[in-house]
């Protein structure tokens, strides 16, 4: 293997996937219709994108045409990953010396000749402040390499298995049975005492305002009629599960009742009725749900747009046109669960500042709430 002629680009590339892909998370992606290029994807980076062009840039001319042939692909996947902001870092590893990248808005291009080119680069070391130490800027040999190559390989397989805990998971959702049969047990009062059931659990305005906060919660136990707990036990029963794997059962517990109480909080502030169900808590879920697949829509793909967002939507717009439905109740809880999973996070996806501001957020919510109450 010591006599293998190693090209000076391949090298190049091979060391910058490597270090991307192993210290930084990134993983390649597929694009069509392009050749000679790697690209990286990374959507909880700063940076989400990363074009590596291996392709000969000869005059500035070229490279202009290369940049708006990058900038079209970073507009599609921006738009396929329902991405708010997406920067891109195009590293050009095999362009003449004469050749000047411009600036242009949310594409970084760099035209690098040696790896060690990158060392003084701002930002790089703004966005990769440990590359210096990180990337093994001597030439290497056909041993390094296959290393780097097992190393990427180990990395693909521990992200795989990591995707698979996520995703197929086996555990049983005995949190999500526990509310069923709270739930169950708690219409079966219903049954027996009405009166006394919506008396005394039920989310009405007054109550709450005089201090009898608990109802709050209650009020998501409590169901008026078969078909009413029917529709809610069936949506729990079908998305309980999912997102009780997805975060965990505590995680799931306190999104679940967070949800039903901040739904129940915008029941009380917006109307005047008496609410009762579990819609607020299960609307929760649909956050919850809908935050996980933005977090994982590099490998949902289409899961947002031709999975929950048109559930949601339907559900919601159901809400406005039949009579009856506490519709602030079903935003309250879309909202928190919305706000709880940000502030939560996903497993692999969790953020330390994300965790922090989404508490804050929901700790804002419930106050601003409680003080609008107790100004009615």
């Amino acid at each position: 293997m010591a006599n293998v002629v190693i090209d000076k680009k391949d090298e190049i590339v091979m060391k910058l996937i490597h270090y991307f892909v192993t210290n930084e998370d990134y993983k390649p992606i597929i694009v069509n219709g392009v050749q000679n290029e790697v690209w990286l994807e990374n959507l909880d980076n700063e940076v989400p994108l990363i074009r590596i062009n291996i392709n000969y840039i000869h005059n500035n001319e070229q490279l202009e045409m290369d940049q708006r042939k990058a900038e079209l692909i970073r507009k599609t996947i921006k738009k396929k990953t329902y991405s708010v902001k997406m920067s891109m870092l195009n590293i050009l590893v095999n362009a003449r010396d004469e050749v000047a990248p411009k600036e242009a808005d949310n594409i970084e291009s760099i035209v690098i000749n040696k790896i060690s080119d990158l060392k003084k680069n701002e930002f790089i070391n703004e966005h990769y402040p440990d590359f210096k130490d990180k990337v093994n800027f001597k030439k290497s040999d056909a041993v390094n390499l296959f290393e780097m190559t097992e190393e990427l390989n180990n990395k693909t397989v521990n992200e795989d298995k990591k995707l698979a805990k996520v995703f197929m998971g086996n555990d049983k959702p005995v949190v999500t049975t526990i509310l069923i049969a709270l739930n169950v047990i708690m219409f079966l009062l219903s049954v027996f005492d009405y009166s006394f059931v919506i008396n005394t659990f039920a989310n009405y305005y007054l109550n709450v305002k005089n201090g009898e906060i608990y109802r709050l919660i209650t009020a998501a136990f409590v169901h008026a009629n078969v078909l009413h707990i029917f529709f809610n036990m069936y949506a729990l029963y079908a998305l309980g599960p999912q997102i009780e794997k997805f975060y965990g059962r505590k995680r799931y517990l306190l999104i679940y009742l967070g949800s039903a109480l901040l739904g129940s909080l915008l029941s009380v502030v917006l109307t005047n009725n008496v609410s009762v169900g579990a819609s607020g808590a299960i609307f929760g879920l649909f956050g919850a749900m809908l935050y996980f697949g933005y977090k994982y829509r590099a490998t949902l793909d289409g899961f947002l747009r031709s999975g929950i967002i048109p559930v949601i939507v339907i559900n919601l717009l159901l809400g406005f046109m039949i009579p009856g439905i506490d519709v602030y109740g079903h935003i309250g809880g879309l909202l928190g669960g919305l706000v709880l999973s940000y502030a939560f996070g996903v497993v692999n996806k969790e953020n330390k500042k994300d965790k922090i501001n989404g508490l804050i957020i929901y700790v804002i919510l419930v106050g601003v709430l409680f003080m609008m109450l107790m100004q009615k």
